[in-house]
């Protein structure tokens, strides 16, 4: 499951729309599901279900119906495709506002249906376009719990593009970040997670001025990242012996030692610094 990030501008539903087939492209060629990219694209498109950032619906349909005429244009015969809709939507937990009209649907709602249409002809590949937005909480933490659940258990590929860094920290194994329409980051999460150098982050109990003098004395680099709470560079596993050393020294108790990860946030800044650095 990989996750597309960027800001606003950086060409994430460009990508999208041209792997789809929706925007016409001048030059480049590519492989998506094994098929050639883009003189294969309209076998492609039938094998991809697409989530769609904008509403996408037609009017006077209930939701049932919706996803039952986006199974239709799929292939499926009539009674199977209004069988695989009632399926698809009580998977994704539509229960009984299936049958009430679109138009009358909340934000979230929509969301809902617009991933029902998706899945409805069971397709290989899944590309979501911002499909939390409007969600409340409870409704977003599903929302991935399904999405990470069809790439687990299911083998369904999945490209989530979304602006919500915390999604894509939930859900995904693999990132790509764009800028100025430019891949500036493509690979696994856990691989970009680990920093550069060994790094541990400590958790103290009380105040930690007394273990900082210390580091600073033993020419450690350090960044206090919140009351109590210190991220350390250039300390190791083979080094935790020398750390409890000198806490006990400078009279502070250690609570927690664990080694630090790089946020997706910070990964996300460190690419767009990199980009403007290249242009500048």
């Amino acid at each position: 499951m990989t996750g597309l990030l960027g800001p606003n501008g950086s060409g994430k539903s460009t990508l999208i729309k041209a792997l789809l087939g929706l925007v016409q492209v001048q030059s480049g060629t590519g492989q998506v599901l094994g098929r050639p990219w883009p003189s294969a694209v309209r076998e492609i498109r039938d094998a991809v279900g697409y989530l769609p950032e904008d509403d996408c619906y037609l009017a006077g349909l209930s939701g049932i119906e919706s996803a039952a005429f986006m199974a239709r244009l799929s292939g499926l015969p009539g009674r199977e495709a209004l069988r695989r809709a009632h399926e698809i939507a009580d998977y994704c937990g539509m229960g009984e506002e299936r049958y009430r009209p679109v138009e009358s649907y909340s934000t979230g709602m929509r969301q809902k249906l617009k991933f029902v249409q998706a899945l409805v002809h069971d397709p290989p590949l899944l590309i979501l376009d911002e499909p939390t937005t409007g969600l409340d909480p409870d409704q977003r933490k599903a929302m991935l719990n399904r999405i990470r659940e069809l790439a687990v258990r299911h083998g369904k590929a999945v490209l989530l593009s979304t602006h919500i860094l915390p999604d894509v920290q939930a859900a995904c194994d693999d990132v790509v970040i764009l800028a100025r329409g430019r891949v500036q980051v493509a690979d696994a999460l856990e691989r970009l997670s680990r920093p550069s150098a060994p790094t541990v982050q400590v958790a103290l109990c009380g105040e930690s001025r007394p273990l900082e003098a210390r580091l600073a004395a033993q020419g450690k680099s350090f960044r206090r990242l919140g009351e109590g709470l210190l991220r350390i560079e250039g300390l190791g596993r083979e080094d935790l012996p020398e750390l409890w050393r000198w806490a006990a020294e400078a009279g502070v108790s250690l609570r927690q030692v664990e080694p630090a990860r790089n946020s997706l946030e910070q990964i996300f800044f460190e690419a767009l610094r990199r980009d403007a650095d290249a242009s500048a």
